[in-house]
């Protein structure tokens, strides 16, 4: 999912990447439990990631959302999403130094997982089109509270180099609209970058003053150098409580 606007930057990957990570990936970078895999879910931004066609296999629930399914095809989101595909892998070949080779052993690995992903991605759409509805934060089409659990990866603090501050706030109050349970964001750092997003502190407040709490959290993923923690943000409720939830 990309913001209105955008064009390529000097600094990261370059233009916004519509990524396909795996199941394997999403439960390690959130830290999901076979509980979690029960609730509904969200994914936004989905981009071409194996997790909805795999959990949804498993008799689990999960819609994506991307502003890439927007003026798109089926056929046409394939071929886009194998290309982008390529396009990361190149990136981290040329880069391999910025990368943590935990998860995946090799550039050769993570090839194979992305590829066999998107595979999953381009497979489930053309048969599930449903299971994927286009929308672009921080305005998203549905209704209040509509999903127990929201995921989101790779897309806030990933470019907070072109993303500014305002719209990080608008996107996670929009995303926390639609969620009746806990939000998870990753990673909290910026794409070819180690550092933490700069405004965290800043951008907790405001959202305590919105009635949200977030905690940041650590995770077991390692692969970009620097990225192994998520924000997980929870309705304050009226008396000032967090509501319940689990990580």
């Amino acid at each position: 999912m990309t913001h209105n606007g955008d064009t390529a930057h000097a600094t990261g990957i370059g233009e916004m990447l519509i990524s396909s990570r795996s199941l394997d990936e999403y439960r390690s970078m959130f830290h999901l439990t076979d509980e979690d895999l029960s609730r509904k879910i969200l994914d936004c931004p989905g981009g071409a990631a194996g997790f909805t066609s795999a959990v949804n296999r498993l008799g689990g629930d999960v819609t994506a959302c991307d502003r890439a399914y927007f003026d798109r095809d089926t056929e046409q989101l394939a071929v886009v999403a194998a290309a982008e595909t390529e396009r990361g892998n190149r990136y981290i070949r040329a880069h391999t130094e910025h990368f943590d080779w935990a998860f995946f052993a090799d550039p050769d690995q993570h090839a194979r997982v992305r590829r066999h992903a998107v595979q999953e991605f381009a497979a489930d759409i053309r048969l599930n089109p449903r299971h994927y509805v286009a929308g672009r934060l921080p305005s998203l089409p549905f209704p209040d509270a509509a999903f127990d659990l929201v995921l989101s990866s790779h897309l806030l603090f990933s470019y907070s180099d072109r993303l500014d501050h305002t719209f990080h706030l608008d996107a996670i109050r929009e995303l926390m609209r639609v969620a009746r349970g806990d939000l998870r964001v990753f990673p909290l750092v910026a794409s070819g970058s180690s550092v933490r997003y700069p405004r965290l502190d800043d951008l907790l407040t405001d959202l305590r003053n919105h009635d949200i709490a977030g905690e940041v959290v650590e995770v077991g993923y390692r692969f970009q150098r620097g990225a192994h923690h998520m924000l997980v943000c929870r309705h304050i409720a009226s008396h000032g409580s967090v509501a319940a939830g689990s990580v």
